[in-house]
């Protein structure tokens, strides 16, 4: 895939994650940050997990699991 595909995904799962974790999100600038961070994070712990997903879907779902968990994670480190 592209690097523009990557990116247009990447902002579209920040996008979807801001909406999954109300309240836990950067602002929209900052969840669509999260979002091109978190389709590489989502595609590594897929890997490591073993999960293959391929396809528009697949990858996107692949990426808002990354940026959701990025989103979690830094929504604890606020509250600590």
């Amino acid at each position: 895939m592209s690097i523009f595909g990557l990116l247009f995904i990447g902002l579209i799962a920040g996008w979807l994650a801001g909406l999954i974790m109300r309240g836990g999100g950067l602002g929209l600038i900052g969840n669509l940050a999260v979002g091109v961070i978190g389709s590489f994070l989502g595609g590594y712990l897929f890997q490591f997990v073993g999960i293959q997903a391929t396809g528009f879907i697949g990858t996107l779902v692949t990426a808002c699991v990354g940026a959701i968990l990025i989103l979690f994670v830094s929504g604890f480190i606020k509250q600590h």
